[in-house]
C-alpha cells in the first residue's frame, strides 16, 4: 500500500485543534482554551493569507499575517510562532489555512512570489510536519470568489516554488467547503495528483461524502480540515451553543455522533481531522454571519460534552502529541 506525505499508518487518525489563540489556549496570555482542559493533540490549526493591501474588520493585511507576529482580522488573535517558541509544543504539527481571497490572479501571475518564498522558508524553520491548505474552501464562491483558471495556476505556482526552494516538511491539502460540489465540479477544480498530497473538506452543517468518494478514487487520504457543530432549528436558524448544557446534550447526538461515525466508517481514507473550538458568536467577523452568529463550539464549556469527548478521543487510533508522533507518519 502506498502512503502519501505525512499519512499516519496502521489505521491511525491525526487530531488537530484550532483556530485562534484564545480558542486553542495553552499559553501564558491565552489560558482558557482547549489546551488548558485537555491533552495536546497532534496538531494546531491556524490561518494566514496572500492578500496584502486588503482590510478585514479594521485590520490592514500585510500578507502572511499571524505566522511570525500576532494578528487579528476579526476572528481572534492568532500567531503560530507563539507555539513554535514554546518547548511543550515541540512534537506538535501545524495545519495552515492559506487564503488567497481577492488575490488568486495576483498569485497566479507571480506578483506575490516574495511572500510565497518567505512562507516556504519560514515553514522550513518550524522543523515539523506542516499541512498547507492553499485557497481552502476553494468552492465557497459566495465568499472566496476564486476563479478556476487562476486558482489552479496559483496552486501550481506555490507548489513549484516550494519545490524549487526545497520545502520538504510540507503536505499540500486541497480543501472543499464540504457540500454542494459534485464529482464533476471537484475534478474541474483539482490541481492534479502530482500537486496534491491530501484531499480535505469542511464539516459544519449538512456535509456530504463527495470528497471522500473523490479521494478514494484518487488514492489520497482525507483531512476533515475544519469541523464543529452547526445545527438548524425548525425556523431555519443555525445554532449550536455548548455553553448550554441542555442544548449540548442534543448537539452530541445530532452532530458529534454522526461526525465520529464518518471517521469510523471510512478508515481507509479519513486520516485526520481538525476541531474548531471557538466562541464564534463573540468574534466580530461572525456576528452577522448566518451560520456562526449563534455558535459556541468550545468543548470545555460543557461537562457532558467533555466526558463524551474524552472517552472518544482517548481511543488509541487518535494520534496526539508525543515524542514518537512524527515517526508514525509517512515521510
Amino acid at each position: 500500500m502506498k502512503f502519501n506525505k505525512f499519512e499516519p499508518k496502521n489505521g491511525k487518525v491525526l487530531f488537530f485543534i484550532g483556530k485562534d489563540l484564545e480558542a486553542v489556549g495553552g499559553l501564558k496570555n491565552y489560558h482558557n482554551g482547549y489546551l488548558d482542559a485537555f491533552k495536546i493533540p497532534a496538531g494546531i490549526t491556524a490561518y494566514t493569507n496572500l492578500s496584502p493591501g486588503d482590510n478585514s474588520f479594521g485590520w490592514q493585511i500585510n500578507g502572511l499575517d499571524g505566522t511570525k507576529t500576532k494578528a487579528n482580522w476579526g476572528a481572534g488573535d492568532t500567531c503560530l510562532q507563539y507555539y513554535l517558541d514554546d518547548k511543550k509544543f515541540k512534537n506538535t504539527m501545524i495545519s495552515i489555512g492559506l487564503s488567497m481571497m481577492n488575490h488568486d490572479k495576483n498569485v497566479a501571475k507571480g506578483k506575490h512570489d516574495k511572500l510565497i518564498i518567505t512562507l516556504g522558508e519560514w515553514i522550513k524553520t518550524t522543523k515539523r510536519p506542516v499541512f498547507l491548505r492553499i485557497g481552502y474552501e476553494f468552492d465557497g464562491w459566495d465568499w472566496n470568489n476564486y476563479e478556476k483558471k487562476y486558482f489552479l495556476k496559483a496552486w501550481k505556482r506555490i507548489h513549484n516554488i516550494f519545490r524549487k526552494i526545497k520545502v520538504e516538511n510540507v503536505a499540500f491539502v486541497w480543501q472543499s467547503k464540504g457540500t454542494g460540489s459534485n464529482q464533476e465540479v471537484l475534478e474541474e477544480w483539482y490541481p492534479g495528483d502530482e500537486f496534491v498530497d491530501w484531499c480535505g473538506y469542511s464539516y459544519f452543517h449538512n456535509p456530504d461524502n463527495e470528497m471522500i468518494t473523490f479521494a478514494r478514487k484518487h488514492k489520497k487520504p482525507v483531512f476533515i480540515a475544519e469541523a464543529c457543530p452547526v445545527l438548524k432549528d425548525k425556523l431555519g436558524n443555525f445554532y449550536a451553543n455548548l455553553s448550554n448544557e441542555t442544548e449540548a446534550k442534543q448537539i452530541w447526538q445530532k452532530w458529534f455522533v454522526p461526525f465520529f461515525k464518518v471517521i469510523n466508517d471510512h478508515p481507509d481514507v479519513v486520516k485526520a481531522f481538525s476541531y474548531i473550538n471557538v466562541e464564534w458568536k463573540s468574534q466580530v467577523m461572525w456576528q452577522n454571519n448566518v451560520y456562526f452568529k449563534n455558535v459556541d463550539s468550545r468543548i470545555q464549556q460543557s461537562d457532558y460534552i467533555t466526558n463524551k469527548w474524552n472517552k472518544e478521543i482517548s481511543e488509541s487510533k487518535y494520534l496526539q502529541s508525543t515524542d514518537s508522533l512524527f515517526s508514525n507518519l509517512n515521510k
